[in-house]
This record gives structure tokens, sequence and C-alpha cells, in this order.
């Protein structure tokens, strides 16, 4: 429902009556809050009589309501992608966060330093990409579009040949012209076409054609190979830093060797003391020449960065690196000008602080940049799993195979046929259409065995083919494509912020102004110490006085407390852990769920599908009259064979392990009968045939021996259910068939009661099956016969009690209770619902990482707390330092250049802290 005329989307002095008759009409499950003159959006759990009545509500206050389609509103809801340049430290992160969150039509936004990327979730009919790309850059900032989340496929083309403008033209005109193409935009400095495509309609082989018929093949297209932006620009980066980095030695080094290190080698301290101009030395002049070229052309990225956060009202560590340097710089200017025109002026220089505190910061930052680079090697690895190139087959108009060509596999269309050979990688998710072979789909599902296909069965991409010839017809291409799903998961889970990043916000906001101020402050305090003769002259170096003493101090408090190590704390320990947890098979949705996994005293676990197998087989066949066994089954998968039923499937497929041959064909049923619930019934060759439940067979009138009554009773207790076999009106035999549990379930619960962690199963099947199921796997506490919403009460109650919940859960009856509780961790072979629903996704369907789920949230907060102690340690024990606080009692004192080292080493200890989590292992199960 969308409502027209409010001033804000939540209860005012002027709108009180509206609220109250919304209140009494229905209840609200979500409320987001509005602006001004924009409209403002309600949900409702409604039926249509409460919907007239809402709507009658809001007009008799005077406004306007009309109900809107949810489906619509949800196709409206994009999620879009920036990468952001020239972010430096968790200040510059919360500005661009803010301006997002604050535009209209944004929902919901996340900034990442770590990443450098910024997640938009936004309403495309108020704002667009472009806007919000605008909005960051009306900060200072630089934004790159990812993606804007619409349901399109985006390739990057390199043309080679040559272009003019009217060529140009032309192609944009041909291009833009194919049924499915979005956007085109050329980039004539890189000879670069950028297209954004709907891939159910065309293709990148398609757009690679119409480039080359347009342009009677002078200009041909291919992929390009650098099309990944984010990549290019982190290559670029660490390639700008190191040379920085180098130049900035070939200056620093002479620099810092005439000022420290030839003043105690008596023949060169007699050069470098030499005058040149009254006062002044050769060393000060030769260090005057050699830092400012480090200053003003080494170190203009922090000019220019300071520039840019002091237009947008938010100085950052630009602003902190800025101020330190130039005040060493510009004093030890105006200190030599000084004794160059007087004769007795003793000057005292700085020169080789600045230098240095920029060589030692371009050090940390290319060192830091380097290490961010390892904490998103798990997207990479998923993404390695496509093969480079795919055999595409070549059909007739009669469907024969003519030919067949080796692509690029990212040129694969939908609907093509892909041959793949015995040990080569399936390039594309699709469905075979001709062959048999086994398929090792352990890298994508966890399934350790290899799993049989044959025409007819789905294959997904970067699964490895192990035996036999397929020929694949290409469903899902591109971002459509099963691993492309998994990596932007987990790509969108290493933007989500834990909330314990909240504390890292908070400080950011006031951190920067607050350490300039602190800096001015030890400046005055020493300077007027000085000039009050608050401490003796011997303190203070020969070379100084206390002027310059206190500008030492105030340079190094300013430079070792930028807060970049703060920032990088929280970000780059999720983004290891959910790549880390990704490489196992366990999808992690971000921050919020890691935060609270390693909080979880509870487990609320269902039962079928997840302590079970889900699959039913049969166990046990125990025959009433003398016939061969394999006769028995043949009879009864020739009655089932029609049935959809599971419990029909299981007893077809155990009946195929009696025949050598494959493709074994049963006896011909005639007058099939299926009754839902019950049975079937059928004429097999010379019998009538009628397998089902105990009511089914009574129903039909055939009589139960009390042998077989006893049977049914045993398998009862034992959590089986006994299927009858009836022939010709007698009972023949009872299949008993059973949902195997889980292996190492036993192993997994005994595991979570080590880490004081309860289990509970909640299960909608029959007491008795329940509790035969939790003794064997270890649950004391077991509700059975819930409904859905039943287990989300349950789930609730436990976490009014003071619980920390998490539910484990396959189905769609789960989701409720997924969402309810504090972490919803879904079985990966398990509904679409319920993985949509879940924090964490177990993609292979084991229970052992339910247990690795919750120890690397552990591990990985650890980690966090860590990388906190790291980072206000450097800040708590360095700033006092830096101030001088030894002083007095020591005469020690931390040289700026020091406190720039300490600075850059204190974000590569945190970020490389974090990167031990890349050796985790998950707990030893035993048994397992």
């Amino acid at each position: 429902m969308v409502i027209t005329g409010l001033k804000k989307a939540r209860p005012n002095k002027n709108e009180p009556e509206l609220w109250e008759q919304i209140e009494k009409t229905t209840f609200i499950i979500f409320l987001p809050s509005g602006c001004i003159h924009m409209p403002t959006f309600i949900t409702f759990l409604l039926n249509h009589e409460q919907e007239n009545r809402i709507t009658e509500a809001i007009e008799d206050v005077g406004f306007e309501a009309k109900l809107i389609d949810e489906e619509v509103m949800e196709k409206n809801i994009l999620l879009c992608r920036l990468h952001i340049k020239g972010m430096a430290c968790k200040y510059c992160t919360s500005t661009v966060e803010f301006v997002l969150q604050t535009s209209p039509g944004v929902q919901r936004a996340s900034v990442a330093l770590a990443t450098e990327e910024a997640e938009i979730r936004y309403d495309r009919r108020i704002v667009s990409a472009t806007q919000l790309i605008q909005a960051v850059e009306e900060t200072g900032f630089e934004a790159i579009l990812v993606t804007t989340g619409e349901d399109r496929s985006r390739i990057d083309l390199k043309m080679d040949g040559v272009l003019d403008k009217r060529s140009l033209m032309m192609l944009e005109s041909s291009v833009q012209a194919l049924p499915g193409v979005e956007n085109v935009k050329f980039d004539t400095e890189l000879n670069k076409v950028t297209i954004l495509y709907k891939p159910d309609q065309t293709g990148p082989r398609d757009l690679i054609e119409v480039i080359k018929s347009a342009t009677s093949g002078l200009v041909n297209a291919s992929i390009y190979l650098e099309a990944d932006g984010r990549d290019q620009h982190r290559y670029r980066e660490i390639k700008r830093y190191r040379q920085s980095f180098l130049w900035s030695l070939i200056f620093t080094i002479p620099i810092f060797l005439t000022s420290m290190v030839f003043m105690y080698i008596p023949w060169l301290k007699a050069g470098l003391e030499k005058k040149v101009f009254n006062m002044m030395s050769t060393g000060e002049l030769l260090r005057w020449i050699l830092s400012t070229p480090v200053q003003f052309v080494i170190g203009r990225k922090f000019y220019a960065g300071a520039y840019k956060a002091m237009c947008r009202g938010s100085p950052n560590m630009d602003v902190l690196i800025a101020l330190g340097t130039n005040t060493a710089y510009f004093y030890s200017v105006y200190s030599v000008l000084r004794a160059a025109t007087s004769d007795n002026y003793m000057s005292t220089d700085f020169f080789e602080t600045s230098s240095m505190l920029i060589s030692f910061i371009l050090l940390g930052k290319y060192l830091e940049i380097l290490a961010k680079g390892k904490t998103s090697e798990a997207i990479a690895k998923l993404m390695d799993l496509a093969p480079e190139t795919a055999t595409l087959l070549m059909y007739d108009h009669e469907g024969n195979v003519v030919g067949e060509n080796e692509i690029d596999s990212r040129l694969i269309q939908k609907n093509d046929v892909i041959k793949v050979v015995p040990g080569g990688k399936v390039a594309s998710d699709g469905f075979v259409i001709w062959g048999q072979s086994h398929v090792n789909e352990s890298m994508i599902t966890g399934e350790s065995r290899p799993v049989a296909k044959r025409k007819g069965d789905t294959v997904i991409g970067g699964t490895v083919n192990e035996n036999g010839v397929l020929h694949v017809r290409a469903t899902f291409v591109g971002s459509e494509s099963a691993l492309a799903q998994i990596v932007r998961l987990v790509e969108s889970a290493q933007m989500a912020k834990a909330p314990v990043q909240k504390f890292a916000d908070q400080i950011s906001r006031v951190f920067v102004p607050l350490v300039i101020l602190f800096s001015l402050l030890t400046w005055l305090a020493w300077f007027a110490a000085g000039r009050l003769h608050s401490y003796p002259n011997s303190w203070i170096p020969p070379s100084m006085d206390s002027f310059q003493l206190a500008l030492q101090f105030g340079i190094s408090v300013m430079v070792i407390a930028c807060p970049c190590a703060l920032g990088l704390a929280t970000p780059t320990a999720v983004m290891v852990a959910t790549g880390v947890g990704a490489s196992r098979g366990v999808l992690i949705k971000g921050g919020h769920a890691l935060e609270s996994a390693q909080k979880v005293d509870c487990i609320v676990f269902d039962k079928t599908g997840t302590l079970t197998i889900g699959k039913p087989v049969v166990v046990d066949t125990r025959l009433l009259k003398n016939m061969v066994l394999r006769e028995f089954y043949d009879y009864a998968a020739a009655a089932e064979i029609n049935s959809e039923h599971p419990l029909a499937k299981a007893i077809v497929e155990h009946a195929k392990k009696l025949h050598l041959e494959e493709n074994h064909i049963w006896p011909e049923a005639r007058d099939f009968i299926s009754v839902t619930g019950h049975g079937v019934m059928a004429e097999v060759s010379d019998k009538s045939v009628i397998v089902g439940n105990k009511s089914f067979m009574l129903s039909s009138y055939i009589d139960i021996p009390l042998e077989a009554s006893e049977i049914l009773i045993e398998e009862e207790e034992k959590a089986r259910t006994g299927v009858i076999v009836a022939m010709d009106r007698e009972v023949v035999g009872i299949i008993s068939v059973s949902d195997p549990i889980k292996p190492n379930a036993h192993e997994v619960i005994s595991y979570l009661k080590s880490m004081n962690v309860e289990s509970i199963m909640v299960t909608g099947d029959n007491w008795g099956t329940a509790n035969a199921i939790g003794k064997e796997v270890g649950i004391e506490k077991i509700i059975a016969e819930a409904k859905p919403e039943q287990k989300a009460e349950m789930v609730k109650e436990l976490q009014l009690s003071g619980r920390t919940v998490a539910m484990v859960g396959d189905g769609i009856n789960d989701s409720p209770a997924l969402v309810s509780a504090d972490v919803g961790l879904a079985i990966g072979a398990g509904t679409d619902v319920a993985i949509e629903a879940a924090d964490i996704v177990l993609m292979k369907s084991n229970l052992e990482d339910v247990i690795t789920a919750i120890d690397l949230s552990r591990k990985t907060f650890f980690r966090i707390r860590m990388n906190y102690v790291w980072a206000l340690g450097y800040n708590v024990i360095g700033i006092p330092i830096a101030a001088g606080v030894l002083f007095p009692s020591t005469g020690f004192r931390l040289p700026p250049w020091v406190a720039g080292a300490a600075m850059a080493a204190s974000s590569v200890s945190v970020v490389c802290w974090s990167l031990l989590l890349r050796y985790y292992k998950s707990p030893k199960i035993v048994g397992s």
C-alpha cells in the first residue's frame, strides 16, 4: 500500500488519528521512514476485507491510499554496487555511507573500506544508479559502477581496427538495435566497448558478430581481458604505491644519511656543516632540495585527499598526514631561510621528518593493499572453478552435429550445446541432452561421490566430468549461473557490517578533529612549559629550542593517531571469514550473521532433511509367503513405478538394485489406481497387486495376519514406515522404509554439547518417530507434531528466556523459524525459500558444518577483538608517548618519522592478524 500526503512515515502530533485507526485495523510488520514529498510505503498482513477497511481509514483523515502489487514493488528494488576510489580511513566510509543513506529512494547503504565498495539497496522508480554515483562524487570521491542490480548481463569487448567518429556512431546504432541490448558505452582510449544486455534475448557472440558485420570486417571484437575494473584498480594502486615508495627512498635515504649518520663521521660532518649563505649550511640546503620533490610530487596524493576532505567538511587521515608533514617542512624552510639571512641564527630543520614520514606511510599503504588483496582470494578461487574455454557444437537444420568449435567460456549463450569430455569441466549450467557419465560436484555441493548423469539431468558449471562424454544445453549463463550467484552472495556478505563495527564508526566520527585539537594543545603545553622554564634546559637537545621541541611533539601526536587500523579491524576479519567459510561450503551472509553465530547457546533442529537424509530408502524386507525376493520386488515396483510418492520411489530404486542390467523393464501395470496418502493398486501380469499402509489394506477388505501386525508395531518403534504388499488379496510381505539419520549426527550433537550449546529437535512428525530419532542422535528435548508457526513460536519463547537461538532447517515449513531465530542455518539441498530466509547456508548439507559455522564465527570475533586491541593499543600507548609523557622523567621523545612508522605498522598488523584466519581448520569430530 502507498500513502501520499504524509509529512513523516511515523506518528506525529498532526496525524495521530490516522495511526490510531491503522493500528486498530491491522498489524504493521514493517514501516520504513519516509521523507518530505515522498510517498510512504507500508506493508501489512491483510485479507481483502481488511484492505478495504485500511484504505477507508486513511482516506477518512484526508490522505490518499492505494494498494500496489507487492511483486511490482519488489521488482523495482535493486541492489547496486559501486567501486569507490580515494577512501583513506573509516571517516571517509562514514561520510559516503551517510550521503548514500540519506538519498531519496535508498533503503540501505553499506560502505566497506577493506573492499573499497558500496552496496546500495534502492528503488529505481525514485533514484537511478547514475544519481547515486553523482551523490558519491559530490563528496569528493570517485565512483565506478560495478552493477546496477538489474536483470541484465555486462560484457567488455576489445575492438581491434581503425575507428573514427563515423564508425563509432554506426557501431553504436547497430549494437543498440539488437534485441535485449540495454546500454552501449565506448572507451576510445582503451578501444573498449561495454555492453549491458539481457541474456535470454542476445549473447556475446551475437554482439561480436554484429560489430564485425557493421564494419565490413574492418573491426574485430574479442573479450576484454582486463574487464574486471576492481582488480584493475587494485593492481594499478599496488603499482602506484610501490613506485611512489621506491622514488621516495631515492630522495629520503640521502636525507636520512646526511641528518643522522654522516654527522657522526668527522670529515663528512665538516663538509655538511660548511656554510653556503651566512649561517645556512651545505647539509641543510641539500636536505631542502631532496625533500621538496618528496613533499610536493611524491606526496601530492595526501594533498589532494586532504583538500577534498576539507571541502566536504570531513577531515580524514590525509588531513593529519598533510598537516604533520607540512608543519615539519615549512618550519624547516623558515628556519633555513632565516639562517641564510642571518649572521648568528643557528637553524634546526625537520626535512628528514617530512620525507621519512611520507616514505613510511607509502610503505604501510603498499603493504596494506597487498594484504587486503589476499582477503578476497576466496572469491578469486571460486571464479577460477569455471573453465577458460568450452567446446561449442554446431548443428545442421536436421539436428545433426556437423562440427565443433573451441570458444572462450565467457562467450557461451543461452541454449548453446557444449561438449564436455572426460576430465573436463562443465562450462555452463544446463541439462544433458546426450551421453551419460559421472560428475564430481564436490566443489559446489560438497557431495564427495560423483553423481551419475544421463539425458535430462541437470549439471552445474565448474563441476568436473569424471568419465564419458556429455552434450549439455546451456540454460543459465553469465550472472545467472549457480557459481556467479555464490560469488555474489559472498561479495554481499563481505559488504555487510557486523554490529560490533558501530563501535569503530562512533569513534571515527570525532577522532580526527580531536586528534588535531590534542596535537595543538600538546604543542602549546610544551611551548608554554619551555617559556616558563618548567623543565631543565638540559632536557632540550642542543640543536633545539623549546618551540622546536614542542613542534616535534605536536607532529608526532598528529601522525601516530591516524585511525586507519580502527577502520580495518572488523571488515578485514569479516572478509576473510566469509571467504574461508565459502571455500568450506558454509555461506555466511555478512558480519551480522557472524556476530550472532558466535553467541549461540541453543540450536533448534528440524528432523526431516536436517537430522535425517530427507530421502526414504528401503532398509528391510519381511516376506510372509515363499517366493523369490526379486520376483516380489518386480511386482511391487511395477505397481509403484507410476506413483510420485517418496516411499514409492524408494521401493522402485531398491528393486533396481536386484537387477544387473541398468535399464530394467518392469512388467506392464494395468488399471492403475493411486489413493493419495494411502497406496496404489494395479493389475501386474497375472496378479492383482496392492501396495500401501494398514488402513488402505483394511479399506480394500484385505485381512492383515497377526504376524504382519506385530512387524508393523516393531517398525514403528524403530522410527520406520511399514509398507504392506498384497497379491491376489493376500498379504505376502512388508517393506520397511526409513529416512536414515545423517552420518555423524550423534557426534555433532555431542560436540555441540561440549561447546555449551544445547540441541532441541522440533518436527512435524509423530511422537513415536520423533522420540526414536531423538534418542538415536542424543537430543533430549523434543517437540513433535509442530506446525510451521509453532516452530517459530518455540524459537521466540527460547529468545524471551534469554537464549541466543540458531535454527537449522531445510523446508518451506522451516522458513518462519529461520527468520525468527537469531541465526538461521539452511541446509543447502533444501528449498530456495529456506535458503533465502537463512543467515547461513550449509552448501554441503552436512551437519558438521553447523559446528564449522559456530566455531568459525567464534574464532573470527576473537580476531576482531584482538584487532581492536592492536588498533586502540597503538593509540592508547602511542599517543601519550608521542605527546612526551616520558620526556620529563627519562628525556625520551618519539621522533615524528618513528610515529609514522608505528602508524603504518598498526594498519599492516591488523590486516595480517585477520589474514591468519585463512589457515582456519574445522574442528575434528570423533567418528568423522
